[in-house]
């Protein structure tokens, strides 16, 4: 950014013409080419680096160097937020108790909870900013309601394939109206273009993967570290034992390998057939029995379900619950960048406690402690309602 532009942002900062955002910079492409358009466009941007992680081959470290670098180059105010703690309780702890408990959990969907839009958030209101700003690739929509009111809506953003709503479907109304999303109306290559057209030292950088904030690790050992090895029989559909597993915790619904059959499996097809170990299709998990330390494995049919039940429903805005309950043209994902399903909510309970899902077709992968996120088709959008804990 030239002098002149640096002086004149300066000049609005002190005097407080901009609108404050609190930009949460990761050091990555997508933060850094946030903080570059947010100026453009004329707010007071802050750069705020949250750290969360500190590991032996954790990017920590230089991230925030990275962070730090386009903050300078741009003279906008930089901070760094310590939430190394809060992450470890909030976080990592969740993860672990769930996978002990026979729960697929979600750690980024909790990360975006209780972190960027928990305590992140909550400082940057009382610090008082104006709104807070992240490199997700999600939008914020603004549509008409039968009243006539106009609300904000979380929406899936331009870039579909990056699409980050599964993640983010615990955000509240009132956060919403104070979230900015600037990456919603591009796709992931033209923020790569954006990068390199503003000379950034990170255009060329690696996308995170993995776990948020502690990245790409082993998850295997990540979890036989804490939780150790449980072994336990591996069943098919009858409860015939079949095999060896080496504890729950280190297979999810869907899975196709990483346990044991035994050399001499016969199964026996429904048409009255058998066929041996050597000649089986890939069996795949179905389901956890953790009171029995059993895993449940079947192949072709086995692994397809149409129902299934989502507790702790959450909705973004107060009359989702209604849209959803009401709508033909309802959709379900199970799973980040997974299809989205056609499907219909029933109220099992209540509709903010527990309800069933029955998709249209039937598909596989549907894992306990994963969320359900809905959708709706409103003006040719998909909007996300909200959503739940897979039971």
């Amino acid at each position: 950014m030239a002098n002149s532009v640096k002086k004149t942002v300066k000049i609005c900062y002190n005097i407080g013409l901009m609108k404050k955002v609190a930009l949460g910079m990761s050091g990555g492409v997508d933060s850094s080419v946030c903080a570059h358009l947010l100026l453009e466009q004329g707010y007071a941007v802050t750069g705020v680096y949250l750290e969360c992680w500190r590991a032996p081959g954790c990017r920590s470290e230089e991230d925030r160097k990275d962070a730090l670098k386009v903050a300078l180059d741009l003279g906008i105010p930089f901070k760094v937020l310590d939430f190394k703690q809060e992450y470890r309780d909030k976080v990592v702890e969740y993860f672990f108790t769930e996978y002990e408990a026979g729960r697929t959990p979600n750690p980024d969907v909790m990360c975006n909870k209780e972190i960027k839009f928990g305590m992140f958030y909550d400082w940057a209101m009382k610090e008082g900013f104006d709104f807070v700003a992240t490199g997700h690739y999600a939008k914020i929509s603004e549509n008409e309601t039968e009243d006539g009111t106009t609300i904000k809506q979380l929406a899936i953003p331009k870039d579909a394939h990056k699409d980050q709503t599964y993640f983010l479907y615990l955000l509240n109304e009132g956060q919403i109206d104070h979230t900015l999303f600037p990456l919603q109306n591009m796709l992931k290559s033209e923020v790569r273009t954006e990068a390199e057209k503003r000379k950034l030292h990170v255009s060329n950088k690696k996308d995170s993967v993995g776990i948020c904030f502690i990245g790409d690790i082993n998850v295997h050992n990540f979890l036989k570290e804490r939780l150790g090895e449980n072994p336990g029989a591996v069943v098919d559909t009858a409860g015939n034992v079949i095999g060896t597993h080496k504890g729950l915790w280190f297979y999810t619904v869907g899975q196709r390998n990483g346990f044991q059959i035994n050399a001499k499996t016969v199964i026996k097809m429904d048409d009255g057939t058998t066929i041996d170990k050597h000649n089986i299709p890939p069996f795949y998990v179905i389901r956890k029995n953790p009171e029995k330390n059993q895993l449940v494995v079947g192949f072709g049919h086995e692994t397809l379900t149409d129902t299934f039940d989502v507790r702790d429903m959450h909705w973004i805005v107060n009359n989702n619950d209604k849209l959803a309950l009401n709508s033909t043209n309802l959709f379900v994902r199970i799973r980040h960048t997974g299809d989205l399903l056609k499907c219909k909510i029933k109220v099992k309970d209540d509709i903010k406690t527990a309800s069933t899902v029955t998709l249209t077709k039937p598909t596989k992968g549907i894992a306990q402690g994963q969320s359900a996120v809905f959708y709706k088709k409103i003006n040719d959008e998909f909007i996300c309602l909200g959503g739940g804990v897979i039971s």
